[in-house]
């Protein structure tokens, strides 16, 4: 138990930072842009970027753990995110605040990431063990996400939003310090080399996707509601097809162009940024789509229920925290009960049953949350989404990293946290551009929002049904055969 306790503490702390980095400042949005002398916007595209970054890089951060080390990544990560943190506290400007928390922080965070969840798996080979302690670190990563409006909400009322990325460089000094005694695995027996060009085209694809999405804010889906203009110069005019789908366009043909030239430099013999072997793993691939889809239904309704609390019923940062904690708590409870889950029921029923508890948890939403509705309204529902997505968070990452031998683990453990951050990226634009879609007089924005996400849970749930069965205690499929 000590050593458990030596590997998993820093790294769960890790993670319950890095999660709350995306999440506390939707609660001090407009007291961030009154005291740097910005609009709304300009603060809430730095969080988008922060996750936006994280998910661009992380299966770059990831290939690094095979060429510098596990440890090594897990360290420099902390301090590039500490140092984010720090600049971010301090700034004068959004310019500066971009740079420290949308640059930094998110870079800091895809190198410590993915070797959060490669140590774990290495360190423990029991699936019921490895599943307790992806659950701490899971239910850790939901917690800080969930947590983030109300820690951030009571620190920037009783001190100042400067103090929550303080508090940040803290957690990392503290981080630090107790991962001094976490042991660097062994390595490979070949380092690879690292794929510049894949990182560069993973990196633009994914980019160009989620800023499309968020253009819908703007431009709508359908016919530009305004002209597109590129420095001064106008693309597309007022009514003509929506810049969206041109941006949207670019991502996926960037992508398409990422996965013809990985597969291109193994068919030469070279070191892909990942094998594309690990998306011929049918398992692995619905783990993936579970994942991305219950992330982004987690930031997504955190970011529905944030805005409607603090815009409709006037609450503030405090209030609107508080409000989120049947959700955390929720989360909590779940993710402690994993590994005991994890023991008497399959992976697949676990992540079917998330999938069901978050649905049932928007319909109460929809039917008991009103504008003058008090806690009772909110709690039910927000209860039930946060135990849904806490129980099926530590068994599709299980699916997922279970399904792979250790000397894999480097590339699924980017591309699974890759695709994960992707899903919150999306979540908050998604959510986003829907409620501003819908905010014409009769309207109803919120309850539009929340609709579209119950639509894309349960896209996930009929992935989970997809899931082979496997039995309780068991991998969710036998790992693929070492290099």
């Amino acid at each position: 138990m000590n050593v458990a306790r030596t590997i998993v503490a820093p790294l769960a702390f890790a993670q319950f930072v890095a999660s709350y980095a995306a999440t506390n400042m939707n609660v001090a949005i407009g007291t961030i842009a009154d005291d740097l002398g910005t609009t709304v916007i300009g603060i809430q595209t730095t969080i988008t970027l922060f996750t936006l970054t994280m998910a661009s890089l992380m299966i770059a951060g990831s290939k690094l753990t095979d060429i510098w080390g596990r440890r090594r990544c897990f360290l420099l990560g902390l301090a590039i995110y500490g140092a984010g943190a720090l600049l971010a506290a301090l700034a004068p400007g959004l310019g500066v605040l971009t740079v420290g928390y949308s640059g930094l922080e998110g870079v800091g965070s895809a190198l410590l990431i993915p070797p959060i969840y490669i140590l774990i798996t290495v360190a423990f080979d029991d699936v019921r063990e490895r599943a307790k302690y992806f659950g701490v670190v899971s239910g850790a990563g939901g917690l800080g996400a969930a947590a983030g409006p109300l820690v951030g909400g009571l620190i920037t009322s009783a001190i100042g939003w400067r103090a929550s990325f303080l508090a940040q460089v803290l957690a990392v000094g503290w981080i630090l310090f107790a991962a001094r005694r976490i042991e660097e695995p062994p390595p490979p027996e070949r380092r690879p080399r690292f794929d510049l060009a894949g990182a560069v085209l993973s990196a633009a694809g994914m980019m160009f996707v989620v800023l499309g999405v968020l253009q819908s804010g703007t431009y709508g889906w359908g016919a530009s509601r305004k002209a597109f203009e590129i420095g001064g110069t106008e693309v597309i005019p007022k009514g003509g097809v929506s810049p969206v789908w041109i941006l949207v366009g670019i991502g996926a043909l960037i992508l398409l162009w990422f996965f013809l030239h990985i597969a291109s430099r193994e068919r030469a013999g070279k070191d892909p940024l990942f094998s594309i072997g690990l998306l011929r793993n049918r398992t692995s691939n619905l783990g993936l789509g579970t994942q991305h889809i219950q992330w982004l239904t987690m930031q997504g309704s955190f970011f529905v229920i944030s805005v409607f609390l603090q815009e409709a019923k006037g609450y503030n940062a405090v209030q609107t925290g508080l409000m989120l904690t049947p959700a955390t708590a929720g989360i909590l409870l779940a993710s402690a009960a994993a590994g005991r889950m994890a023991g008497r029921h399959s992976q697949r029923r676990l992540i079917r049953a998330g999938f069901g508890g978050t649905i049932v948890g928007f319909a109460l939403l929809l039917a008991l949350a009103r504008e003058d509705s008090g806690v009772l309204g909110f709690a039910p529902g927000l209860f039930l989404i946060g135990t849904g997505v806490g129980i099926m968070l530590t068994a599709s990452v299980n699916v997922v990293q279970s399904s792979f031998p250790d000397a894999e683990q480097g590339d699924i453990s980017g591309l699974s946290r890759s695709v994960s951050n992707l899903g919150s990226s999306l979540g908050t634009a998604l959510a986003g551009s829907v409620l501003v879609a819908a905010s014409k007089p009769g309207d109803h924005p919120f309850a539009l929002a929340l609709v579209t996400l119950t639509v894309i849970t349960a896209i996930g749930w009929v992935l989970a049904l997809l899931l082979p069965r496997t039995p309780a205690g068991t991998p969710a499929a036998e790992p693929a055969a070492a290099p």
